[in-house]
């Protein structure tokens, strides 16, 4: 999801959309996407029904973001895709934010409509579900130069790659199940799979590269 190494600094003032300040931007954004999905529902749980297909989108969209961005400047080395890779810990931050107000939207249906939540669900999905949370979590907790370094490399790395990948199928699942259904879904559905060849495939390059130079 994130990364603690140090990006190269922008050679121009960072302004809104670089670091924290990105960030808070993003952050803002999703406060402001809740609140308005509450003010426009006709009822307590219509709101938070649209507040939790509103941040499952918002997540995979920033997931992405972050799931893809040394793979995308690897194959496509670009303004963009520099920009992409030195915010991704902010966008892996953002993702963390976007899903945690999901959590929180998931948690207030519980609660206010049990039935109706009992009906959406099922114990698979609550564990399956809850092991992502928890690689959100640590993922976000250890995406500081400080957490990083208390944990050390090959832990992070390892927690980092297990937990994108876990992260991935889950949003695989959730999605899938839906785009079976609804069309709407499908897009969605692409994005996933491109994500996941992008990586694969960059993941790859290196070793061909390598092994075509040694038969040389």
């Amino acid at each position: 999801m994130t990364t603690a190494r140090n990006e190269p600094k922008p050679s121009y003032p960072a302004g809104l959309l670089e670091g924290w300040s990105l960030l808070g931007l993003l952050a803002s954004g999703l406060v402001l996407g809740v609140l308005a999905a509450f003010a426009t529902s006709s009822s307590g749980s219509d709101g938070i029904r649209l507040v939790i297909r509103i941040t499952a989108r918002t997540s995979l969209v920033l997931f992405c973001l972050a799931f893809t961005a040394s793979a995308l400047f690897q194959a496509c080395p670009g303004i963009w895709t520099r920009w992409q890779r030195r915010n991704r810990r902010y966008l892996g931050l953002s993702f963390a934010l976007s899903h945690g107000l999901h959590g929180l939207a998931i948690i207030a249906l519980a609660s206010t409509a049990p039935a109706l939540f009992k009906q959406l669900s099922n114990t698979g999905t609550l564990i399956s579900g809850g092991l992502a949370y928890l690689f959100i979590l640590a993922m976000a907790a250890t995406s500081f130069d400080k957490t990083a370094a208390m944990v050390g490399p090959q832990a992070w790395r390892w927690l980092h790659l297990c937990g994108a990948y876990y992260i991935w199928l889950s949003f695989m699942v959730t999605f899938g199940k839906r785009a079976v259904m609804d069309p709407f879904y499908w897009p969605f559905i692409t994005v996933l799979i491109a994500a996941l060849a992008l990586r694969l495939c960059l993941r790859r390059k290196p070793l061909n590269a390598a092994t075509a130079t040694a038969g040389s």
